[in-house]
């Protein structure tokens, strides 16, 4: 195994170590303004202190309930630097979801904006929550109407008095907890996954040599922060360099292509459906791209067809890389070389210092030989520590410092890793077992298809059945039954799709992975 040597320190470090050698021109950009990293790190030292002034204590949970901001960049590391722990909730949650994970974590303290404190304040009775600190949609300044709340304090009048002396806090990386991120996880229920310091810098700086990221590259962080893949690859990355860092609120295509080519973008971590957007707006011909140095796909897998066109169509490099929650993210990525688009399809290499190995599901401790199909486990020094407070499911998936991911994968012979499907998405028909990514990559064949997903429905006879459903492109017909008939010619007959619906849209997440869950109730 080819090992990286990285620091043994707390996260924080990476932005302390970075905020005065770094230039000014080199920094967190967000619309027209920037902060210089010497101005950031003073800006999280200031909102550390405030924390510890509202009573909070090292390890004690706090919670980030903002969209990419100036502020939550400050907010997250601001508590890191006070010893807490964070936790992130999607902008996008709502009440159910915000009052579980703020229960779940036992968070005592929120930060959110102005827009999404009404959720909040819906819930706050039924959590543990003791201070919420507000800011604004347009600026971190003042919010007077929150100064009359109890327990309530507006982000702007908190920093005005705070100091910026480096709070004297002592953290031991490898034992201390970073981040409680919420995720679905390998076994499928709602659980926070606990990653200390260490996981975390060792995830960003081998990822980063593996992209061969370097100070002068400039990182466009359009992913969501408040989710693992963002907070690694557009957050902690370009931090630990001293890179600039470009944040969008949201992915738009126009303000995407604008921002690439006014920042010289030259890093852009995505998802698929962000560059299949990029493909179908008739704007982005016209982009100019140059700058752009590779391209990474992550958080789902991305169609062949997909990759394909972009680099036709860009001529830059666009590769695919994995991971999951549980290993700060990710553990897998494919070399950052135009050749590899004969690759098509492949996770890539795993990271220097992961080990990665595929394990037969029968009986879990077999290792299988390449090309054949198993469960991915991964091991190395970015995997959790364990599911807060859940050691019977952390039980099920570390098995002697092992990770078993939950997805079915295999290697070729020359060591590249390719995702065949999730072990819980296997739909098993007359004892058959079927892949639905099988399926879906043969539908995004048919020019008609924009999106699809497949899945398994009971069927008392069969046991399951394939159902698929599917987006069309804009102003194009195919009949269902033409849909069916073109996948079934190009597959066995125990995997022929039985039934296709056509629908507008399909159920996403805040990084584009469709939530298969809720498709029946499109």
């Amino acid at each position: 195994m080819d090992r990286i040597k990285y620091p043994k320190i707390s996260l924080q470090r990476l932005l302390e170590a970075n905020a005065h050698k770094t230039s000014e021109k080199r920094g967190l950009v967000f619309g027209d303004r920037c902060l210089a990293y010497f101005e950031l790190d003073l800006l999280c030292n200031r909102f550390a202190n405030a924390l510890l002034g509202l009573g909070a204590t090292k390890g004690e949970r706090v919670a980030l309930f903002l969209p990419n901001s100036f502020q939550f960049v400050i907010a997250y590391f601001g508590a890191l630097k006070a010893g807490m722990v964070v936790t992130t909730l999607s902008p996008l949650a709502r009440n159910q979801e915000v009052e579980y994970q703020l229960c779940e974590s036992e968070a005592q303290t929120i930060v959110t904006i102005d827009t999404l404190y009404p959720i909040v304040q819906a819930v706050w009775e039924k959590t543990q929550l003791k201070n919420a600190v507000v800011t604004g949609t347009k600026s971190y300044g003042d919010n007077p109407t929150y100064r009359k709340q109890l327990g309530v304090v507006d982000f702007g009048v908190l920093m005005k008095t705070a100091s910026e002396v480096v709070p004297d806090i002592e953290v031991n990386p490898e034992v201390d907890l970073a981040v409680l991120q919420f995720t679905g996880g390998t076994t499928g229920t709602a659980k926070a996954v606990m990653l200390t310091h260490d996981n975390l810098v060792a995830n960003a700086l081998s990822f980063a040599s593996a992209i061969d990221a370097a100070e002068q590259d400039v990182f466009l962080s359009a992913l969501p922060l408040s989710h693992i893949y963002g907070m690694t690859t557009s957050l902690t990355v370009p931090i630990s360099l001293g890179a600039k860092m470009v944040l969008l609120p949201r992915f738009e295509v126009g303000k995407v292509c604008e921002t690439i080519q006014r920042q010289r973008v030259t890093v852009f971590c995505g998802v698929p459906t962000m560059y299949q957007m990029l493909l179908a707006d008739s704007t982005f011909a016209s982009c100019d791209l140059t700058s752009i140095r590779v391209c990474i796909s992550g958080a789902s897998s991305l169609p062949a067809h997909v990759q394909k066109r972009f680099v036709e169509v860009t001529s830059r490099v666009l590769v695919e890389g994995y991971g999951l929650t549980e290993a700060s993210p990710v553990t897998h990525c494919m070399p950052i070389d135009k050749r590899q688009i004969l690759r098509a399809g492949s996770i890539g290499l795993p990271l220097r210092g992961t080990e990665a190995k595929i394990i037969d599901t029968q009986t879990g401790e077999k290792t299988l030989a390449a090309g054949e199909i198993g469960e991915l486990a991964v091991r190395g020094p970015q995997v959790m520590r364990g599911y807060w407070r859940r050691p019977d499911e952390t039980a099920l998936v570390l098995r002697d410092g092992w990770l078993f991911t939950g997805d079915m994968a295999y290697k070729d012979n020359d060591g590249y890793f390719y995702i065949v499907d999730r072990k819980k998405d296997l739909i098993k028909h007359k004892g058959y077992s079927i892949y639905p990514r099988e399926l879906e990559t043969v539908l995004y064949e048919h020019p008609a298809v924009k999106m699809c997903a497949v899945v398994g429905r009971f069927d008392e006879k069969a046991g399951e059945i394939p159902k698929a459903y599917v987006v069309l492109k804009e102003a194009v017909y195919v009949s269902e039954q033409e849909l069916k008939e073109f996948v079934n010619r190009q597959v066995a007959s125990y995997k022929a799709i039985k039934e296709i619906k056509v629908l507008a849209s399909l159920p996403l997440s805040l990084t584009g992975k469709v939530l298969k869950g809720l498709l029946d109730q499109t």
